[in-house]
Parts: C-alpha cells; sequence; structure tokens
C-alpha cells in the first residue's frame, strides 16, 4: 500500500497563466489523484486552487512585495535596463539583515501553519532557483536548515542562467539558498540540460521531471470559445498567428514579428487577413521598455499586432466591464498558426499546449528543446537557432514556404498536428508526470517520514 501525505506547495504566486502556475497545477491534480492531501502557501493566488485543501497567504512572499521590490535595484544592478541605483554598502548590509528578518517571520509563519495543519513536507516551487520571492527562498531554507523540515525543490530555471542577475551583491546568500545542497533535500529539474548544470555547479543529483501536458482532456472548440473571434473582432477568415506566452525578451517575440512579416511581405494576398495576437501579460523581469519596442517594431513591420493579455485569465469569467475571459486554451484552439522562437527557455509549455490544442507551430531550436524535445516525433516548422550580425533570427524561405503550406491546407496541418499529438502525448502525457512522481515519493518516502515524526513530536511539545 502506497503511504498517503499532506504537502504544502510554496511558491510566489499561484494560480496565473505563467509557466511555473501551470506546472504547479498539474503536480497538484496528480498529487491529489494519487490520494496525496495538498496544502499552499504562497504571496498571491491569481484565482482558486479546487483542489488544494488549505492556503495560507504571506504577503512579503509575493514577486512584488515591498521588501522585494527594496533589495532588487539595489542589489541586482543590472535587473532593469537603465537602472542607476547604486546603493552603499551599509544600505546593502541593512537590506540584507531586514531580508533575514523577514524570511524568519515567514518560516515561523508557515511552520505554525504546517503544525496546525499536520503537514509532513515541502514542495518548493522554484523559490530557490530565481530571487523573485527572496523572503520565500529564505523562508524555505530556513525551515530546512533550522526546522529540519522534509523539501522537494522543483527548480524550473536557475538564477545564473539570467543576465539580468549578474553582478549581484548578494553571490554568498544566493549561493547559500539557490538552491542549498543538504543531502537531505530532495531536488527536480525540468531538463536534462538543467540536471548537467546543477551536478556541475552544485553537486546535486537531482530527478529530472519534463514539464507535461494533460493530452487526455485537450483544448477542444466548445460554444464558449467560440464567440472568441467576435468578441475579439476577427472575422472568420482572418489568419490568426498567435505568440502564447508572456511578453520577456527571451521568448524573442521580435523575431516572431519578422517571421510574420516576411510571410505577409512573401503572400502579400494574405496579408490583409493576417493577425499577430500575444496572449498573456507582460512578465516579471522588465520594465515597459520591452513591451513599447514590439508595439514599434511591429508598426515598422506593417504587422497588425493585438496585445489581448486583459481578455485571459487562467478560468473562463467576465471582467469588471463584463466582457468575456477566455483561457489560453481557448485561444489557442482559434488560432491559426503558433510561433514560439525564443533563444532560452527552461522547457516548453507554450508548445506542449500548442501540441495538446492541436495547432501547427514554427520553433526556434533552442537548446533544451534540442536536447530533451527535437527528436520525440513533434511535426512543426523547425528554424535553426542561427542569428544574423544585428541578432535577429535567421528565417529561411523554406519556412515560410512551410507555413503557407499549413495555412492554406488543412488536410496537412490536421496531418502534422495529429502527429505531433500522438507522439508528445506519449513522451509528456500526466501518465509520465504521475510515475515521475511516484518515483520520487519512493526514493524520498524515508525524510518525508522522518520528518513527520519531528512535527509530531514538536506538536506533543507545543500540546502540553
Amino acid at each position: 500500500m502506497e503511504k498517503k501525505y499532506r504537502f504544502a506547495v510554496v511558491c510566489g504566486k499561484l494560480g496565473d497563466v505563467d509557466g511555473v502556475s501551470l506546472e504547479v497545477d498539474k503536480w497538484i491534480e496528480v498529487l491529489a489523484g494519487m490520494g496525496h492531501e495538498i496544502y499552499a502557501v504562497a504571496g498571491s493566488y491569481a484565482a482558486e486552487l479546487p483542489l488544494v485543501k488549505k492556503t495560507l497567504t504571506i504577503d512579503n512572499l509575493r514577486f512584488d512585495s515591498d521588501i522585494q521590490r527594496e533589495i532588487e535595484p539595489v542589489m541586482f544592478p543590472h535587473i532593469v535596463p537603465g537602472n542607476r541605483v547604486n546603493g552603499s554598502q551599509k544600505e546593502r548590509k541593512k537590506l540584507l539583515e531586514n531580508l533575514d528578518i523577514a524570511g524568519s517571520d515567514a518560516a515561523e509563519e508557515i511552520h505554525n501553519f504546517i503544525l496546525d495543519n499536520r503537514i509532513d513536507a515541502l514542495i518548493a516551487q522554484n523559490t530557490n532557483a530565481m530571487p523573485m520571492t527572496l523572503v520565500g527562498a529564505l523562508a524555505v531554507h530556513k525551515l530546512s536548515s533550522e526546522y529540519k523540515t522534509a523539501v522537494i525543490f522543483h527548480h524550473h530555471d536557475f538564477w545564473w542562467e539570467r543576465s539580468r542577475f549578474s553582478g549581484n551583491h548578494m553571490e554568498d546568500l544566493l549561493k547559500e539558498v539557490m538552491p542549498p545542497t543538504d543531502p537531505s533535500l530532495e531536488h527536480v529539474v525540468i531538463s536534462s540540460y538543467a540536471a548537467h548544470n546543477l551536478r556541475t555547479i552544485k553537486r546535486v543529483h537531482p530527478h529530472i521531471v519534463p514539464n507535461c501536458e494533460d493530452f487526455s482532456n485537450p483544448p477542444v472548440r466548445d460554444e464558449y470559445n467560440m464567440k472568441f473571434r467576435e468578441e475579439l473582432g476577427y472575422a472568420k477568415d482572418d489568419i490568426l498567428f498567435l505568440q502564447p506566452t508572456r511578453i520577456v525578451p527571451r521568448k524573442r517575440i521580435e523575431d516572431s514579428i519578422y517571421l510574420v512579416s516576411k510571410f505577409q511581405k512573401k503572400y502579400p494576398d494574405l496579408k490583409e487577413r493576417v493577425r499577430f495576437i500575444i496572449s498573456l501579460y507582460q512578465g516579471d523581469e522588465l520594465d515597459d521598455s520591452y513591451v513599447d519596442g514590439i508595439r514599434e517594431l511591429a508598426d515598422a513591420e506593417e504587422v497588425h499586432l493585438d496585445l489581448i493579455a486583459e481578455r485571459v485569465a487562467s478560468v473562463r469569467g467576465t471582467d469588471s466591464r463584463g466582457r468575456m475571459l477566455f483561457t489560453n486554451r481557448d485561444v489557442l484552439v482559434n488560432a491559426d498558426f503558433v510561433t514560439y522562437l525564443p533563444i532560452w527557455e527552461g522547457f516548453g509549455n507554450a508548445l506542449l499546449e500548442a501540441v495538446a490544442a492541436r495547432v501547427p507551430l514554427a520553433v526556434a531550436t533552442y537548446l533544451v528543446y534540442k536536447t530533451d524535445i527535437m527528436n520525440r516525433g513533434l511535426e512543426c516548422v523547425e528554424i535553426r537557432d542561427d542569428y544574423d550580425e544585428e541578432g535577429r533570427l535567421i528565417i529561411p524561405d523554406n519556412a515560410l514556404k512551410q507555413i503557407y503550406q499549413i495555412v492554406t491546407d488543412t488536410g496537412v496541418s490536421a496531418m502534422m498536428t495529429e502527429q505531433s499529438f500522438n507522439a508528445m502525448k506519449k513522451a509528456f502525457g500526466m501518465q509520465v508526470l504521475e510515475e515521475k512522481l511516484k518515483d520520487i515519493l519512493d526514493s524520498y518516502g524515508d525524510e518525508i517520514l522522518a520528518s513527520r515524526r519531528r512535527l509530531n513530536k514538536k506538536r506533543t511539545i507545543f500540546s502540553v
């Protein structure tokens, strides 16, 4: 009989439409389906988590908390282009002292939540991989090192992979807690490259659990999402090119604009029908300059650009003006073609979502795509990650011809998307996630049970 546990998921935010939030939702779904009880601790919740028994909100865990906003420009000089903040050594020392206090307070609050709800272990979702919730990172580290709580760290990407965190003034702290390397802790990464990275830099041997997708319940056209085009003003014969991601520089959205622009120039008879849509919001890692640059580039290239994030949410509903809100899945099933040309990705959630929705796509061969996805049977318009002297992705003429054939011939599109769907379901379906999580719990079970015994002893002491 498999042991059942009570887990508390810890993250800066939950229930949102970003890749981490979506992957956390899948973990919660699978773990709950295996009979485990799930609790949650976060700085904010963009939507309800129906499978979570109880939640705890700690404001200081938010990505935009007061202390996070105070620390970032001083400790990370390159986090915002043109940043001129350069605090003194005394100021930086004071900020780190305040961070330590806030981390201790949050750890105490989470610890009480653990005791009150008889939680066995934590699942820390990217808290100790990226410095987006520094209080969360300190809190989880203190819970594992000082309170001896069992923790499964799920790392989606690492701070040393992001140039905006280079040249920082808190290197020693980041090395200590992002991630910690105590042998009593368990680590999970999402790609073979990340595993190699963590082994090389931290001497930690993690499990590899790729991003997965629920191919058994894929997005489909229904009465609700069939209203998408009419609601947003698109004609039935408009050709919708979709960028189903957040607006962040590493997504290289400018290359998607160049692709659409080149396509329009090669096939001018289709130009008036082409629309380029970005479905998700501005990311957590930049100011407005990148968004402004995207708008200006689209204007210069005569690409009809629509940013529709205000109409996209994690769940269906209506906004304050009574307008229909659609999920990203709803947007995908209305798209004719997906552009996905990042220069870097931890894995590729949007890629799997497009495949599940049976939408054809163009993919740049970013590193993890080449190591973990490329040879799994995906049928797509593949564009090599070669860039010209100006840093633009080189888009070959043959790729444009392939896209034309796909968007003008439904038979070609259907054949490609069905092949991709079946291949990706086998490689990255939810059954894969369940098998991987079972393996992790089998290998880490003794430590979780030891943590349970330690916590039970504390409850006994506190109840006297």
